[in-house]
């Protein structure tokens, strides 16, 4: 049977959406890099107009998808390991809303060669909710504070102060970074673009990227190392990391960014793994109440930290 063009009007629920997790909804199972290749070539279109993958879709707009290929969906297995990390990682809870204190190592979702991801096993241990989506991201390898929404009433509000010009919504992270930070380097602004080598993600600084802003903090000078304070201004992939090892000061146990031979002394320290925390998170809740979530900081950073004579719950 011939695969037929489909026009998808947008529904309330799922505007606001950037058009790339909206295909990712619709093409369950196709990988991200056919999706991306789809709207880059025009295959993909809102209102028979081109787009990017970052596009926000509106309630009705007609999206074009053009045939595809798909793999029967997969069916996800509760798995023991992850699901026992996850009941006891909620650190927030509300009629609204779920924040998670995301393991590091765990993606927040499957697909790209992943079976499974935090969103799949949260859904599977919490089967009596008929509604739970990621409001954002965080990097697998990057741990703290994640919101899922569990309305989609939820989703579009937040989603919506992800892109208020006055930050409703606020993300602190923590990190190691390697050597001494400079004090007066406060704005870190540098242009990120993303590439693919060999089905790896990278992001780069250049001169044609995303225009991209992170706060920095010094909060305490250590050996060998600088504890930072973090806010992303934009939210660019990658973009802590990236703008941290464009300075000369990696990310601590970046395995992407922070040089093998450097990342290898810091494992003989007791360091292996990213020590980067989504330490915080701020949102308006339903009422325009102001809500902040905080997520302890996991080993090792935090035995790193108390072992340099810190106390991890100051900062």
């Amino acid at each position: 049977m011939e695969k037929k063009v489909q026009w998808v009007t947008v529904d309330a629920v799922k505007e606001g959406q950037r058009l790339d997790n909206f295909l990712s909804n619709q093409l369950k199972g196709l990988p991200k890099g056919r999706i991306y290749k789809m709207i880059r070539t025009g295959e993909v279109r809102i209102n028979k107009g081109r787009c990017k993958p970052d596009s926000r879709v509106s309630a009705g707009d007609v999206v074009r998808i053009p045939p595809v290929d798909l793999q029967p969906p997969q069916e996800h297995v509760a798995h023991r390991g992850i699901q026992m990390k996850l009941s006891d990682a909620l650190v927030y809870e509300d009629e609204d809303v779920l924040v998670v204190n995301k393991p590091s190592g765990l993606a927040v979702h499957g697909g790209s060669g992943l079976s499974t991801g935090l969103i799949e096993q949260l859904r599977l241990l919490r089967p009596h909710e008929k509604f739970l989506e990621l409001v954002h991201r965080l990097d697998r390898e990057t741990s703290g504070c994640l919101l899922v929404a569990r309305r989609p009433s939820a989703l579009r509000r937040l989603h919506k102060q992800l892109r208020d010009q006055d930050k409703t919504l606020q993300k602190r992270y923590v990190a190691l970074v390697a050597g001494k930070w400079p004090q007066y380097l406060v704005d870190v602004e540098a242009p990120l673009e993303k590439f693919e080598r060999g089905g790896e993600r990278i992001v780069q600084v250049t001169e044609n990227g995303k225009p991209s802003h992170t706060r920095i903090r010094v909060l305490q000078q250590l050996d060998g190392c600088t504890l930072i304070e973090a806010e992303p201004v934009t939210g660019r992939t990658h973009q802590i990391r990236v703008h941290a090892a464009y300075y000369k000061h990696a990310v601590v146990g970046d395995p992407k960014y922070q040089i093998d031979d450097v990342r290898h002394q810091w494992r003989k320290k007791g360091i292996n793994g990213l020590c980067l925390h989504s330490r915080s998170i701020g949102f308006k809740g339903a009422t325009g109440h102001h809500v902040t979530v905080v997520a302890p900081i996991p080993d090792p950073m935090r035995g790193f930290l108390v072992a340099s004579g810190c106390d991890p719950e100051i900062y």
